[in-house]
């Protein structure tokens, strides 16, 4: 693609803001539009864990964008770092699944992905986690796996566009509809009036499937509601990730402990419930009883972008020529952000993709326009 390009970016989490860091030096000029603050939606409010939850029911398209993500990560915050002067705390604490049901397929998974994954002896895991509850039997661990302080990443990313004299970000700048020629698709129309680009890129998470219904194209990428709440501890209080019964435990450096979260499909609304706290508080002191003693000092809700198996859509939409799509990452967006971004700057770019693309193709399961 020729360098005299403008690139047009449609939504402001993670996704977008690392697709636009990763074009900057190759295009002309990029603009950034978000409804709301960049970075305020899903990657700001989910848990930060470097690894899907259970990686090993996840298909290999899922995977493949997982692991170079993973082995990426410490470069992107050391770099991210460098460049802004704010840490997104890549903290490698490793992780514990307690009584899996599946804890056979896991094993053979890390056999045959060749991933630090192994069962260990229940009393190990308590010399390790002195504050876990009683009454599990049966553990596995992975090492290396990291948390990524999710709101210090995108506000690193954030910054990190805005000392680049190519790249605009506009905040509380909604996108209503496009701008088209014919099939071409040229911009956006927002109420501030409409935007122009050789490409527009639609990265907005939970709200790409509505968006994308204003041209007549059915992608199933839908709103799923999470919630989490946090604690305030001691530093040292919890070393490692916890995960029994789809609820987990993340420490932050400075002693903040993360409790997560519900899947509730309940539209766009955001309002955190008081049956999620109450559910969500007895999942904390199940896993670490002295909880019980420390006050929930945030809850909030966030929305996943919804789709089938987890996979998202990367790539260009070729019946609208100019539109292209890195959306759809569920509950995984900040876990794959890295190799998704680079595997759509490759397709945008014309070069040597990172993987196989084929699977992230938009046009398997996006239903034509009518044009």
């Amino acid at each position: 693609m020729p360098m005299q390009q403008d690139v047009l970016i449609v939504g402001g989490g993670a996704i977008g803001l690392l697709t636009a860091l990763n074009l900057a030096p190759h295009v002309r000029h990029i603009t950034l539009l978000d409804r709301g603050a960049v970075g305020q939606e899903s990657s700001w409010a989910g848990g930060g864990i470097v690894s899907p939850l259970y990686p090993w029911r996840y298909s290999a398209a899922v995977t493949a964008l997982a692991h170079w993500s993973q082995d990426f990560y410490p470069h992107l915050a050391s770099e991210l770092f460098a460049r802004t002067g704010i840490d997104p705390e890549v903290h490698t604490t490793g992780l514990y699944w307690l009584d899996l049901d599946d804890e056979a397929e896991a094993l053979a998974w890390a056999e045959r992905e060749r991933r630090p994954l192994s069962a260990v002896d229940l009393s190990a895991v308590y010399d390790a986690v002195p504050v876990l509850g009683p009454g599990y039997s049966r553990a596995v661990h992975m090492a290396g796996v990291a948390n990524v302080r999710n709101p210090r990443l995108v506000k690193s990313l954030r910054a990190a566009l805005l000392a680049l004299p190519n790249v605009s970000v506009r905040e509380h700048c909604e996108v209503t509809g496009f701008v088209r020629s014919g099939a071409q698709v040229q911009g956006v129309r927002t109420g501030a009036g409409d935007v122009l680009a050789d490409h527009v890129v639609l990265t907005a998470g939970a709200w790409s499937g509505d968006l994308l219904r204003t041209l007549g194209l059915q992608l199933p990428v839908e709103p799923v509601k999470g919630q989490m709440i946090l604690f305030k501890c001691e530093a040292d209080f919890l070393p490692s990730m916890v995960l029994a019964k789809g609820r987990y435990a993340i420490p932050r450096r400075d002693g903040h402990i993360l409790i997560g979260s519900t899947l509730e499909h309940a539209g766009f609304d955001k309002t955190p419930t008081d049956v999620a706290l109450a559910s969500l508080r007895a999942s904390a002191i199940e896993l670490l009883p002295a909880l019980a003693d420390a006050a929930v000092v945030r809850q909030w809700a966030g929305l996943r972008p919804g789709s089938p198996e987890g996979i998202p859509y990367i790539g260009a939409v070729p019946q609208l020529p100019g539109l292209w799509l890195n959306c759809g990452h569920y509950r995984n967006g900040l876990v794959l952000a890295p190799a998704s971004c680079q595997l759509f700057a490759d397709l945008l770019l014309g070069r040597t993709p990172i993987i196989d693309p084929q699977p992230y193709s938009p046009t398997n399961t996006l239903y034509p326009p009518q044009l």
